[in-house]
């Protein structure tokens, strides 16, 4: 059994298709499924059910899972132990954030950090605050970055910059005119809403909830998984959502969407770090980077 071979045994798991894993390790199908075959002969054991064009994990797969991150975890921890002895000329940095943070604070950041440290291979995973917390605490990730309050007492979480939310609407929305909906209209108007597990979802949540408003008493009309869908259901007018300035700002300045004066809070940005792991010299420099002005 090799590293490889586990790194692809993860992959495929994860993305649940043989082309779809191979695609994000670089590889071929045929490489990918010949390692997965490699695997499962060796150790006469079926890792995968194959259900039409996806798989799955078999209980078995499901057990083995665990234990490859975690051998995959400790691999990318001595390997980053190694570059440190040699600064920054190379190694690695692996990030995971939610989808504001990652589509829309993060960016340019890594943009200068690569300018700065060109030696340093810096990855970057994209899922909601849920999936983006186990990453770090499984090792997938060495530094998250999310928008939602998370507890975890194995995690360092600091906060790291603020996010202004809006209520928006289609500029056709009946809504617009009004500017200011009342408790009673924003339960009858129809939603767009992230997934659950989202930042975003559990912000809408609470200020509605504030406002008397169970999260039952709301017409879901769209429940998307990223923000870009959101953004564009909304403008095609589907319905309102709260979400992130950043995501809306140029939608707002053209006047394809507009803001509904509501009270909402702001929202932070945190950093998350398993406590029990090395902290490397490309880690620090990261978090260096961030309080930063840009030049």
């Amino acid at each position: 059994m090799t590293l490889e071979q586990l790194r692809i045994f993860v992959a495929v798991a994860e993305q649940e298709h043989m082309t779809r894993a191979a695609g994000v390790l670089n590889l071929t199908q045929s490489a990918t499924s010949a390692a997965i075959a490699a695997l499962e002969d060796r150790y006469a054991i079926k890792l995968f059910d194959r259900i039409g064009r996806s798989i799955k994990l078999t209980d078995a797969g499901r057990q083995f899972v665990i234990e490859a991150r975690a051998v995959l975890a400790r691999a990318a921890a001595a390997e980053a132990l190694l570059a440190d002895l040699t600064g920054l000329t190379r190694g690695s940095l692996s990030l995971a954030a939610s989808q504001t943070v990652g589509n829309y604070w993060l960016p340019p950041l890594i943009h200068r950090y690569r300018q700065r440290y060109p030696g340093i291979n810096v990855t970057l995973k994209i899922g909601n605050t849920e999936q983006v917390t186990a990453w770090v605490h499984s090792g997938l990730a060495d530094l998250g970055f999310i928008e939602g309050d998370v507890e975890d007492t194995g995690l360092s979480i600091t906060n790291v910059a603020n996010d202004e939310l809006a209520l928006v609407v289609a500029a056709t929305h009946p809504w617009a005119a009004m500017k200011k909906p009342t408790a009673e209209q924003l339960k009858d108007g129809k939603w767009v809403v992230r997934e659950p597990g989202s930042g975003t979802r559990h912000v809408l949540e609470t200020v509605l909830a504030g406002l008397g408003i169970a999260r039952n008493d709301i017409a879901i009309g769209l429940e998307l998984p990223s923000n870009e869908s959101v953004r564009a259901a909304v403008v095609a007018g589907a319905g309102a959502t709260v979400i992130s300035r950043i995501v809306v700002a140029n939608l707002l300045n053209s006047g394809a969407l507009t803001e509904l004066k509501i009270p909402l809070p702001s929202r932070r940005f945190f950093r998350l770090r398993h406590k029990e792991h090395h902290v490397t010299q490309a880690e620090r420099e990261f978090e260096k980077l961030i309080v930063e002005k840009p030049q």
